[in-house]
């Protein structure tokens, strides 16, 4: 199985500030893979460089077998990359609808893309809602909403930043029910998240971070193997 996503001996950081030290992630094509850390780790700096809205210093990134590292921020997600960011970042003056066929495209070449009665057969609460204002949505809505405006581009693989931060425990169920739809149709994914336990049973890989640089990657079994990882490096 290729790599769709590689990231090798990455370092970056803001201005004179280094956070990035040494990344190593690989995801590959059809996998659900996870970048796991505390806060200020150097997670959301990953996913920056990723979409190279911060330099690579040293180190590469390959999607698709390519280097993207320097290229510009647009054509590495009309490469077929698409982020569900923290905070999700709909348009809050835009309906559902409008929120989802601004995105619509078929990056991926797929023969059966996503489509707006796709998005709402996997999220019916967005059909009951589709007239509304992004602004009138509950913070679960919104989420769901970001979901499915970045599976409307048809990316070859979905990130999402902190996928159920701030939800219900009810929300967040059914958003850990939908990646594992997603993950059955052969959809590859990278998460960050912090609830580590829902994570195994989506997730084929994970990778640690600390202080900005990767300390630990393996499968679901090595992660069983080792139960104290989970205090070292996400607990408080």
């Amino acid at each position: 199985m290729s790599a769709l996503l590689s990231i090798e001996n990455l370092a970056t950081g803001y201005g004179p500030s280094q956070v990035l030290f040494g990344v190593d992630l690989e995801l590959r094509v059809g996998e659900v893979a996870t970048l796991l850390g505390r806060n200020g780790m150097g997670k959301s700096t990953t996913l920056k460089a990723i979409f190279a809205q911060l330099p690579a210093w040293q180190g590469e990134i390959r999607f698709l077998g390519e280097r993207i590292d320097g290229r510009p921020t647009e054509r590495i997600a009309q490469m077929g990359l698409a982020i569900v960011p923290e905070g999700r970042q709909i348009f809050p003056n835009l309906s559902v609808r409008e929120n989802l066929v601004a995105f619509r495209d078929r990056r991926n070449g797929s023969a059966s893309p996503w489509t707006l009665e796709g998005v709402y057969a996997l999220f019916p609460r967005l059909a009951e809602r589709a007239g509304n204002m992004g602004n009138q949505l509950s913070g679960g809505e919104q989420q769901m909403l970001a979901i499915g405006r970045a599976l409307m581009t048809n990316p070859h693989l979905l990130i999402l930043d902190e996928a159920t931060e701030g939800l219900s425990p009810l929300i967040r169920k059914e958003i850990w029910a939908v990646l594992a739809r997603l993950k059955a149709a052969g959809q590859a994914i990278l998460v960050i998240d912090k609830y580590l336990q829902e994570l195994t049973r989506v997730a084929d890989r994970h990778t640690f971070i600390e202080k900005g640089r990767s300390c630990w990657q393996g499968d679901n079994a090595a992660l069983a193997a080792e139960p104290g990882l989970w205090h070292r490096y996400l607990g408080v």
